[in-house]
């Protein structure tokens, strides 16, 4: 049975943990560098743009002439009922600018418009009604009146009634429910406004630096509730209407609000009472949010030396939310999963995402809101900060989780996977319309932000670079800022503490803020002399690709005589030049590490000697060097042997260190590289040489880790253990296949729980063997399981079986509407099923051929693009022999003129699959002939890799 379950062992399993950067939706299109290699990050942008608008271009800003200083907005809806109508009033107290005799504000699917306006400090002025006009492309709704001129100085009150309808689509202020435990559907009212959705709510001036106050009232069915931003106003509430006290200056699509019957947990700390938010029943898994979110908001004070402004915060947990997470001002919003933790089923990964995430939007309340934007071009410069303390504050909060492991393994690979096209854009890029700024929430605004920042606090100190933020915060509070004012507020540290820079601030961050890309440094040692040369070059994935950019770098290294990596900051610089010499006095024996603990945003390379003698130090005593260094050799390394940079061989000889390896995140980097050399390599006819190559790097820490959960592990351990199962149960080591098949067996025969933290291995690996009832069992728990981290776990692990009419089952239950799938859930089933090996692949191009209409009907969410073309190009990304080929060639020419998908589907899906083959013709010999020669040529084997090979030659008769 082992050796049997070892031959079906080709099912690759990605990491998804490594993707998850952005909060919105992206459009994807023609990746120009092998798919698999690129990790979900974000395809070419079709809307890119230089920094300039083209001058024939409509302006899609609105006129400076007026600015809001109030909003007094008033709702009202009867979502209690499932109804979607909703009324609305809004006045707008504005100040005239320029004199004009227009107002223009935005506005998105209202309707039945009414409007009047009067002057203010004017004695006796009267109303005086207004005719509109609306522009659909802009959603310009603009107020006039015959012989009305508002002229410069004046102050007026704008008073709009309108009607609109909560929408479907996660977007604006939208319709979500749920069904409870009595099974009755449950409906509430909520909003995500980010970026442009305000105006779906109310007509505004819905632009980031035209901040104002708003006073919110919210009329509902008594037997509702409604929270917003800020605190109930008691004295202007009663049954059924819910008044709020009037908020500080703020932006627009800050502005949150939910009506629904949600129940809370509470807690005050240092004085700032807050609470969490969510459907009844769920009360008990409240408890960590609200802990998490008390310490990392204390944390994060005192970090910036900042108050929060506000006086309560609020976390909600939203059943229908496209987005991750939404920073609303003192009511930040979530997706359950990322806010509802139950300590018995609950996994590690839900536990750290939710503390990782709540960080994320406790550190927008700082980075966005006291300290807004002023246009979303500078995007980076709250989505950046808030990626780097969603660490940072975590960090701070739980020092002993060791947290930029995973962050080192996560936001930074993706990252610099993303920079590595020659066409990336910059962090700080120009946008104008909606569908350009959605453009922006992608790996440049969020991972290589908050990576860059990441570097300049190491590289300055973090006692310059803390005392910068807390400059930049407390000079540009409730006001909106851009990067220059950020580099004043570091620059302005640096003389504070006295803390000399070789070059001005603007200068050094703004070389990586205004170019795109990533640079390469390549060391070259004069092992006779003792000293080294650094060059810097732009990094891409092809080698020949010259470009004359050039960074301010900051340099620090580490050898075998200094090997203490704790100080990260900047010993060298190489200031917009491309050449350096240190002097290091190095012994030519020993090895040179640059970039102490991977801090600094870029890839080294190495003269062949020194990665010699990096690969002897791992071989030897693999802990003198810091783990995330480690896991640095190994994903440059994968990125320098694919791009023919450096031999194959100096990778898969440096990986033969692993059987000493115990760190999570370098065992997260080989687990990116030996799953992707699988799914290129799974087919070939040599693929059991690959398969004992990597289980002879596996199977010792496989023994060591096991497929059980152990109280009082480190929180990293249990991340380690994960990876290692996904290696080894990859790979078919018998061991691992036997051990996770037995557990899920015995869910399913004894209803003996799988840990949690090991049911998405468990599930994943027992469902590859699984028969149907098993697989039933497994999609039963799916469709009645309330819990939202649980149920993504399982649409994961339930495209990991390989019976094509199981798979089958599994996909077409995306279009079946009577199931208890949720409206996103169905988008998301495809990709498990084809990400797992050929005959999930083939299984979904089947199931596409024969529902491809059906399936681009599913509602992809706000902001996204159609989910039958997404899933079309994501499958062009693992198809790697001519047999898929042809049959996604077939599902093309199916659908290519509908209107479901654009012109450009034939050239994307093309450029996907030609890369993939030119990825095989370049590595497929080299790698093969290696892994061959290491497993003719490797010393006696141990009992267990002798029954792996055993087993490897049984099935290869077979």
């Amino acid at each position: 049975q082992s050796c049997r379950a070892f031959a079906m062992s080709r099912v690759p399993i990605l990491l998804a943990a490594l993707l998850a950067i952005s909060a919105v939706t992206q459009a994807a299109v023609v990746r120009t560098f092998p798919p698999l290699e690129q990790f979900g990050q974000l395809l070419e942008q079709p809307n890119a743009r230089a920094v300039v608008p083209f001058a024939d271009e409509d302006n899609y800003r609105l006129p400076n002439d007026t600015i809001p200083s109030h909003y007094a907005v008033s709702l009202t809806t009867n979502v209690h009922t499932g109804e979607t109508k909703f009324t609305g009033t809004v006045a707008i107290t504005l100040s005239v600018v320029t004199t004009t005799s227009t107002i223009v504000v935005h506005a998105r699917q209202l309707e039945n418009f009414t409007a009047s306006i009067i002057q203010q400090g004017v004695t006796g002025a009267t109303a005086q009604d207004l005719t509109w006009s609306y522009e659909e492309e802009r959603e310009f709704l603009t107020f006039s009146k015959t012989d009305l001129s508002f002229t410069e100085g004046t102050t007026w009150v704008l008073t709009i009634n309108y009607e609109g309808n909560l929408r479907t689509d996660n977007g604006g202020f939208y319709l979500s429910s749920f069904t409870d435990d009595s099974g009755a559907t449950k409906y509430l009212a909520t909003t995500q406004f980010e970026s442009t959705d305000a105006r779906h709510a109310f007509p505004c001036y819905d632009e980031p630096a035209k901040r104002a106050q708003f006073t919110i009232t919210i009329k509902h069915d008594p037997s509702y509730n409604a929270i917003s931003n800020m605190p109930q106003d008691e004295a202007a509430s009663s049954s059924g209407v819910t008044a709020f006290q009037t908020t500080v200056n703020m932006p627009s699509y800050l502005v949150a609000f939910i009506v629904s019957e949600f129940v809370y947990t509470e807690g005050e700390l240092n004085g700032l009472p807050q609470r969490v938010f969510s459907r009844k029943g769920t009360e008990g898994d409240q408890e960590w949010a609200l802990t998490t979110g008390m310490l990392v908001e204390k944390r994060l004070a005192e970090y910036f030396d900042v108050p929060f402004a506000l006086p309560k915060l609020d976390q909600a947990g939203i059943p229908d939310f496209a987005a991750g997470a939404m920073e609303n001002w003192g009511l930040a919003t979530y997706r359950e999963e990322y806010i509802l933790y139950n300590p018995e089923n609950s996994t590690i990964n839900t536990q750290t995402n939710i503390a990782t995430i709540e960080s994320h939007e406790d550190a927008h309340m700082w980075f966005g809101d006291l300290v807004a934007i002023e246009w979303w071009s500078f995007l980076w410069l709250k989505e950046g900060f808030a990626t780097l303390f969603e660490n940072l504050a975590v960090d701070l909060a739980y020092p002993e989780w060791d947290i930029f492991q995973i962050f080192h393994a996560g936001s930074y690979q993706s990252a610099l996977v993303n920079d590595a096209s020659p066409s990336v854009r910059p962090m700080s890029h120009f946008v104008q319309k909606p569908s350009e700024i959605s453009l922006l929430y992608d790996s440049v605004s969020y991972a290589k932000a908050g990576s860059v920042l990441d570097m300049w606090r190491h590289a300055l100190t973090n006692k310059v670079f803390q005392r910068g933020l807390h400059n930049y915060l407390v000079d540009n509070q409730y006001k909106a800022a851009n990067p220059s004012l950020l580099f004043e507020g570091i620059a302005k540290a640096a003389v504070e503490e006295n803390y000399a820079v070789p070059a001005t601030v603007a200068e050094m961050m703004g070389s990586w803020s205004n170019q795109g890309g990533v640079p390469l440094l390549t060391v070259t040692r004069d092992y006779e002399a003792g000293t080294f040369t650094v060059k810097q070059s732009v990094y891409t994935n092809d080698k020949d690709y010259t470009n004359d950019k050039l960074w301010y770098v900051p340099i620090n290294y580490a050898d075998f005589s200094n090997n203490d990596f704790r100080n990260t900051e900047a010993t060298h610089y190489l200031l917009n030049t491309s050449e350096l010499v240190v002097d290091a006095k190095l012994d030519g024996e020993n090895w040179l590490v640059l970039n102490k603990k991977s801090v600094f945003y870029y890839r080294v390379n190495y003269d062949s000697r020194n990665w010699q003698l990096i690969t002897n130090t791992l071989t030897t005593r693999p802990h003198t060097i810091d783990p995330r260094n480690r896991a640095q050799f190994i994903n440059d390394l994968y990125r320098f042997v694919t791009s023919g940079r450096v031999e194959h061989a100096t990778l898969l000889q440096l990986l033969t260190y692993l059987p000493q390896e115990d760190k999570y995140s370098p065992w997260s980097a080989a687990n990116t590289v030996i799953t992707l050399f699988d799914r290129y390599l799974s087919t070939d006819e040599a693929y059991l040489d690959f398969q004992f190559y990597v289980a002879q790097l596996v199977s010792e820490q496989f023994d060591k880790f096991g497929v059980n959960d152990l109280h009082g592990e480190h929180h990293l351990v249990k991340y380690t253990r994960n990876v290692v199962i996904n290696i080894a149960c990859l790979v078919g080591v018998p061991r691992c296949l036997i051990d996770t098949t037995a557990k899920l067996t015995a869910l399913v025969e004894q209803g003996t729980a799988v840990e949690p933290n090991l049911q998405s291995q468990v599930y994943c690996h027992g469902l590859r063997q699984a028969d149907s009832k098993v697989f039933d069992f497994v999609y039963n728990m799916l469709m009645n399981s309330n819990d939202q981290a649980e149920r993504r776990l399982l649409i994961s692990a339930l495209g990991c079986t390989q019976d094509a009419t199981l798979v089958e089952k599994f996909v077409s239950s995306s279009i079946d509407q009577t199931n208890s799938l949720r409206v996103q859930e169905r988008i998301t089933l495809l990709s498990p099923a084809y990400s797992r090996g050929e005959v999930g692949l083939l299984a979904s191009i089947e199931f596409l051929q024969k529902n491809w209409e059906e399936y681009a009907k599913l509602n992809s969410g706000f902001g996204g693009v159609n989910p039958l073309y997404s899933d079309i190009v994501g499958i062009s990304g693992y198809t790697v022999n001519d047999k898929q080929r042809e049959e996604l060639q077939k599902l093309v020419d199916l659908v290519k003129d509908s209107s479901y998908v654009p012109t450009t589907l034939q050239a994307s899906v093309d450029a996907n699959v030609n890369a993939n083959t030119a990825w095989l013709a370049a590595n497929r010999d080299p790698l093969m002939t290696w892994v061959a020669g290491f497993r003719s040529g490797s010393p006696a084997l141990g009992a267990s890799l002798l029954a792996v090979l055993l087993c490897l030659l049984a099935a290869k008769l077979a």
